[in-house]
């Protein structure tokens, strides 16, 4: 449902009803502008991920500064920022059943949108119906290089299905693409860096593996937040799927060489609706508006009270310094864990300079998981 934005722009932030979900203006551009910075340094271009922030207006923002195009997760993330009139956009997830296929054949007739594949029958099925419509769909070979999630194995078995794509009408082979997923996170940037390079050098061995077999690999891309300034420092990779560092979280922030190179620009709103003795706050979010998957998410600029647990609709608070003066009614800002999970729980972001709600934005791609 749509909410006329004019109620509130001019609203002090603490004026909001809560929970709301609140976007530091500055600092998400600034998170912006440092990764498009970083990307005019090396190879690799960006094709930030719209899983995290879910809204074309942030996507259109982040190819303002540089970026190539965007990663969605699902045909629904796709279908609403193709919409919204971005067309370089790559599905890093499989599409499979007729429904999604029919779906993607038709933003293929929009868009000049790419699919990951990882299945000799799936690339079939597509490759029918674009051919039943006339479109043409672009893949990249998802390739398992230790995340052990999606993903053909390295080596012959990607040769294999890359020769099927080249051979099928109505489908162009654009390259590989491999998710280090199971590194992006590692806090020690030693550690990380091992585990990444090991994980891409997987993904290189295959490039180099069809390139001897005949075959071209113009696309090579991958990475996340946690590994931007590694995969993006290898000389051929060609892309970077970095998203959470636009909004980041608090997960992210105790990543080393990610934590001090973007801000956490998104918080969660919250009213203190008891305090039923000197020990407790409870607040007015829960679950239903809070991801904890990543950790139990912290109040800001309070000292002396820490949040230890979330029921559906309650956050409740601990407080070892008996002075603090929080009363019900009062405002407090809490940063989330994990920024993707947190967003697609909420309609709409306020986006906030200077303390003032300057803009309301919807989450177009709120809920879409199919």
């Amino acid at each position: 449902m749509n909410h006329s934005s004019e109620p509130f722009i001019g609203m002090h932030k603490t004026e909001l009803d809560t929970p709301a979900l609140l976007i530091d203006l500055d600092k998400m551009e600034a998170n912006i502008q440092t990764m498009a910075d970083y990307f005019s340094t090396v190879n690799a271009d960006l094709r930030p991920h719209v899983k995290t922030h879910k809204t074309p207006i942030i996507a259109h923002k982040q190819i303002a500064a540089g970026a190539i195009g965007v990663t969605c997760a699902k045909l629904g993330e796709a279908e609403a920022v193709i919409h919204a009139g971005i067309r370089d956009v790559l599905i890093a997830n499989q599409i499979v059943g007729a429904q999604k296929i029919a779906r993607l054949i038709n933003l293929a007739k929009h868009s000049e949108v790419m699919v990951a594949v990882d299945n000799p029958q799936n690339v079939q099925a597509i490759a029918e119906a674009a051919a039943a419509k006339g479109a043409t769909v672009r893949m990249l070979i998802e390739v398992n290089i230790g995340m052990d999630r999606c993903g053909v194995e390295p080596g012959k078995p990607t040769l294999e299905l890359s020769d099927q794509i080249r051979q099928t009408p109505n489908l162009v082979f654009e390259g590989l693409m491999g998710y280090e997923g199971h590194t992006v996170a590692k806090p020690n940037r030693s550690e990380r860096d091992t585990a990444a390079r090991e994980a891409m050098q997987r993904l290189l061995d295959t490039k180099h593996y069809l390139e001897k077999h005949g075959v071209e690999v113009p696309i090579m891309s991958g990475g996340g937040t946690g590994t931007f300034n590694i995969t993006g420092s290898i000389p051929e990779m060609t892309e970077v799927q970095a998203g959470s560092y636009v909004l980041m979280d608090t997960t992210y922030r105790n990543v080393e060489g990610v934590g001090d190179h973007f801000d956490c620009a998104l918080s969660v709103l919250a009213t203190v609706v008891s305090r039923p003795n000197p020990s407790r706050i409870i607040v007015d979010t829960g679950l239903k508006v809070l991801a904890k998957e990543f950790g139990i998410p912290q109040p800001v600029g309070l000292t002396g009270v820490e949040m230890t647990g979330l029921s559906e609709e309650h956050g409740k608070m601990q407080v070892s310094d008996e002075n603090v003066s929080v009363k019900p009614g009062d405002k407090l800002e809490i940063l989330p864990t994990h920024c993707c999970t947190t967003v697609n729980l909420h309609d709409r972001y306020y986006g906030i300079r200077n303390g003032i709600v300057e803009s309301v934005w919807e989450i177009a791609a709120r809920g879409k998981a199919q």
